[in-house]
C-alpha cells in the first residue's frame, strides 16, 4: 500500500511504496513485501526473516509525519543487515534539488571547480572524481541529521536522531534518470557510498555499518517525513523545530565566562600571534619546541588583511584594549593596522597577503596578481568600525581613513552595471579578474556602513549589489567567500550575507534589506550543529566532554567545525531585535558558548598554551579521526572569539546564557 505524502494545502510532494528495505551488507537492497495494513494505518512488511511495522501519524497540519517503524528478526542464525525507509519525489525532468545542512548543497560543487569534492549529476557514475547520482553519508557529517529533495511541486525532508540502538544514522538521496525520479533515504546502521570523502580529491572505500541481527531480537527507531511546498526555503522551519526538539538533549558546557574568554584570546594574540613589524602570525603551534624538516618554526610566518588575520582581530584587540586600558594590547593592535595601512597595491586597494621573506603580494590564487574580494571587503569593514571608536583615532591614524577611502573607491569604480562587485581584481591594474561566486557580496557591509566618507555614491553601489546578489539567497546557495575552496558553498558566505544585509537594512531602515537578512541567517543555520556528537571513547575531544552544538561545518569541501561564526553574533542580536524573533540571538549565544571551551586557560591546557586556541575540530571522519583536535592557534580562531566577547559585553541580550 503506497503512502501519499502531501502539504497541508493537499499536494502530493511524494510517496512511500514500501514499509522499509533491507540492506545487505554488499550494498544489495530487498524491500519488505506488503503484509497489510491495520485499522490504525499501521503497515507491515516482510523480508528475509525480519518483520517490520511501520506506524505513521496522522498530518500535523503542516506536512509533518513522525514514523515508528518496529523491525524484528526471527531467523535461526544471527544476520548483519541494515534498515532502511525510502522516501521517493515526483518524476520531473530538472535534476532534484538536495540539501543535507553543512554537507551539501544543490549539486554541491560546480562542474569547472578546481577543488574535487562530492559532486550530484544526473546519470553519472565517476567515482573515481567524487561525482555520482547517488550519494549516502554518515550523520555526524550533518549539522541537522536531516536530507532534503525537492522536485516538481515541492520537496521532502527526512529527519531522525544522529544515532539509534542500531548506530549511526544514515542519510541519503539518489536519482534514476530512467524514471526522472528522485528519492530520499535514512538508513540504520549508516552507509557512506559509492565512496567517503576526507577531505582529499582521493576518493576512500564506502564505510559500511551494519548490525548483527540475534534471532528474536526487536529494535525501534523513530523519524520524521515533512511535506514541503516548492521554495526550497522551507528547510528553515524543519531545521529550527529540530533544533527546538534537540536542544534540551544536547547542553552546553563553556568553560569559562565571557570577560574571562576575551582576557584569554587577549592574551593569546598578544602573546602568541603579534610580531613586529606589526603583524598577527597566521598560525602558531601549540608545542613550542616543534621544528619543521627546515628546522624552522611550524609557526606560520605570513598575515592576510583579512580573513585568516590581519585587521579584524586587530580590531578586535583594539577594542578590548580600550575597554581594559591595556596600552600595549592598543599599541600592538594600531601597528597591525598601520602595517596593512601603509602599502597599499598599485590598483589602489589593499594588498592580499604578506609574507616575512617576500612582503606583500596577492591572495591565494592560482591567477597571477588577484585579490580576492571577500579578504579585502572583511579587512575595509573591520577597519571603518575601528576609525568609529572615536574621533582621536581618527585624528591619530589619517592614512586609515586614506586607505578605506582609496579601496571602497576603486572596487565602486569597477562595479558591473547589474550590480556584481566582482569575486578577485587584479592587484596592478584593478581588471577584475572574476564576477563568478557570490565573494563580492562581501562588500556591501563596508560601502554600506561608510556613511562618514559617503555622498551617496558608496550606499548606491551597496544596494545595486544587495540588488544583484538577492537571488543567490532567494535561491539558497551562496558560494565562493573563502580563499582555499573556489566556488563552494560555505558557511562563511553565510555570514558575508548576513552581515552585508544587516548593515543595508541598519542604514536605509528598507524592509526588504532584512527579509534577506533573515533568509541569509536562515541558510548560515544550515551549517550549524544542533547536536553533541558522541567522540570516540580516549580521544582529545571525548576526554575534554567537547560539546559540539552551536559549532559550524566549514563546508562541503573543508568537513571540520570552526569558530568563524562568531563574526556575526552582534548581527543576529540586531537581527532578533529587528525581526521580534530571539531565535537568531539564541544560536549566537550557542555558538559563543560552544567556543569558550578549549580556549587554553593556561600554558599545558590541553597540550597548548594560554590564549590559544584551534581552528579546527573533527567531529566526522575527514582529515583526521574523530575526535582529535588540530594542534595549531590561528589568529581568526582566537581574533573571532575575542570579537564576539567583545561585541556580547555591549550588548546584554548576548550576555543571557544560552539554553
Amino acid at each position: 500500500m503506497t503512502i501519499e505524502l502531501r502539504t497541508g494545502d493537499g499536494t502530493v510532494v511524494g510517496v512511500v511504496d514500501h514499509v522499509a528495505e533491507l540492506v545487505l551488507p554488499d550494498g544489495r537492497t530487498e524491500p519488505f513485501r506488503d503484509a497489510g495494513t491495520d485499522a490504525d494505518g499501521t503497515r507491515r512488511g516482510t523480508c528475509r526473516g525480519f518483520r517490520a511495522e511501520a506506524r505513521w501519524s496522522p498530518s500535523d497540519g503542516s506536512g509533518a509525519r513522525r514514523v515508528r517503524l518496529t523491525v524484528r528478526y526471527d531467523g535461526a542464525r544471527p544476520a548483519d543487515a541494515s534498515i532502511r525507509v525510502r522516501c521517493s519525489l515526483p518524476p520531473h525532468d530538472d535534476p532534484p534539488w538536495w540539501l543535507v545542512p553543512g554537507s551539501f548543497y544543490g549539486a554541491n560543487r560546480p562542474s569547472d571547480s578546481t577543488v574535487v569534492f562530492p559532486r550530484f549529476e544526473v546519470g553519472s557514475r565517476d567515482y573515481d572524481h567524487l561525482v555520482s547520482d547517488h550519494w549516502a553519508l554518515r550523520a555526524d557529517r550533518a549539522a541537522t541529521p536531516a536530507v532534503f529533495g525537492w522536485a516538481g511541486p515541492g520537496g521532502l525532508a527526512m529527519l531522525a536522531a544522529e544515532t539509534t540502538s542500531l548506530g549511526m544514522t544514515g542519510l541519503g538521496f539518489a536519482h534514476d534518470a530512467r524514471t526522472r525520479r528522485g528519492s530520499l533515504h535514512l538508513t540504520f546502521p549508516f552507509r557512506e557510498e559509492p565512496v567517503s570523502y576526507d577531505g582529499s580529491p582521493s576518493p576512500r572505500p564506502a564505510e559500511v555499518a551494519t548490525h548483527r541481527w540475534a534471532p528474536g531480537e526487536e529494535v525501534c527507531v523513530e523519524l520524521v517525513v515533512h511535506a514541503l511546498g516548492s521554495d526550497r526555503h522551507g528547510y528553515a522551519s524543519v531545521l529550527r523545530d529540530e533544533h527546538a526538539r534537540s536542544r534540551a538533549s544536547s547542553p552546553l558546557r563553556p568553560w569559562v565566562a565571557i570577560p574571562e574568554a576575551a582576557d584569554l584570546a587577549a592574551d593569546g594574540l598578544c602573546r602568541w600571534h603579534y610580531a613586529e613589524p606589526g603583524v598577527l602570525l597566521e598560525t602558531v603551534g601549540f608545542d613550542r619546541g616543534i621544528a619543521g624538516r627546515d628546522g624552522l618554526s611550524v609557526d606560520r610566518q605570513a598575515m592576510h588583511v583579512g580573513w585568516l588575520s590581519g585587521i579584524p582581530w586587530a580590531y578586535a584587540l583594539l577594542v578590548h584594549g580600550r575597554r581594559r586600558a591595556r596600552p600595549e594590547e592598543v599599541r600592538r593592535a594600531e601597528r597591525v593596522i598601520d602595517f596593512v595601512c601603509a602599502d597599499l597595491s598599485p590598483s589602489g586597494s589593499f594588498w592580499g597577503v604578506w609574507y616575512a621573506e617576500g612582503g606583500w603580494t596577492q591572495s591565494w590564487s592560482s591567477r597571477p596578481h588577484a585579490l580576492q574580494s571577500r579578504t579585502l571587503a572583511e579587512a575595509s569593514l573591520f577597519l571603518l568600525r575601528a576609525l568609529e571608536l572615536g574621533p582621536e583615532v581618527r585624528s591619530e591614524h589619517p592614512r586609515w581613513s586614506e586607505a578605506l577611502r582609496s579601496t571602497l573607491d576603486a572596487v565602486a569604480a569597477r562595479q558591473r552595471a547589474d550590480g556584481n562587485l566582482g569575486a578577485a581584481h587584479d592587484a596592478l591594474t584593478g581588471e577584475v579578474l572574476s564576477w563568478d561566486s557570490t565573494a563580492g557580496l562581501a562588500w556591501v557591509a563596508p560601502l554600506a556602513e561608510a556613511s562618514r566618507w559617503d555622498d551617496g555614491s558608496y550606499l548606491a553601489a551597496a544596494e545595486h549589489a544587495g540588488d544583484y546578489y538577492a537571488p543567490f539567497v532567494e535561491g539558497g546557495l551562496l558560494h565562493g567567500a573563502p580563499e582555499d575552496v573556489d566556488a563552494a558553498p560555505t558557511s562563511e558566505d553565510g555570514y558575508v550575507a548576513v552581515m552585508s544585509y544587516m548593515a543595508l537594512h541598519r542604514r536605509t531602515g528598507d524592509p526588504r534589506w532584512l527579509d534577506l537578512a533573515r533568509r541569509a541567517a536562515d541558510w548560515m543555520l544550515t551549517f550549524r550543529y544542533t547536536y553533541n556528537t558522541a567522540f570516540p571513547s580516549g580521544t582529545l575531544l571525548d576526554v575534554y566532554d567537547f560539546r559540539t552544538r552551536g559549532a559550524d561545518n566549514a563546508s562541503p569541501p573543508n568537513p571540520h567545525l570552526h569558530a568563524y561564526g562568531l563574526v556575526c553574533t552582534a548581527e543576529l542580536a540586531e537581527l532578533s531585535v529587528a525581526t521580534g524573533d530571539d531565535h537568531y540571538v539564541e544560536r549566537a549565544r550557542e555558538t559563543l558558548a560552544c567556543f569558550r571551551q578549549l580556549i587554553a586557560r593556561f600554558d599545558g591546557d590541553f597540550n597548548a598554551y594560554r590564549g590559544m586556541a584551534s581552528e579546527r575540530y573533527y567531529q566526522t571522519e575527514s582529515f583526521q579521526p574523530k575526535g582529535m583536535l588540530l594542534t595549531l592557534s590561528h589568529a581568526w580562531s582566537v581574533g573571532v572569539l575575542l570579537l564576539a566577547c567583545e561585541q556580547a559585553i555591549v550588548r546584554p541580550e548576548l550576555l543571557v546564557p544560552a539554553r
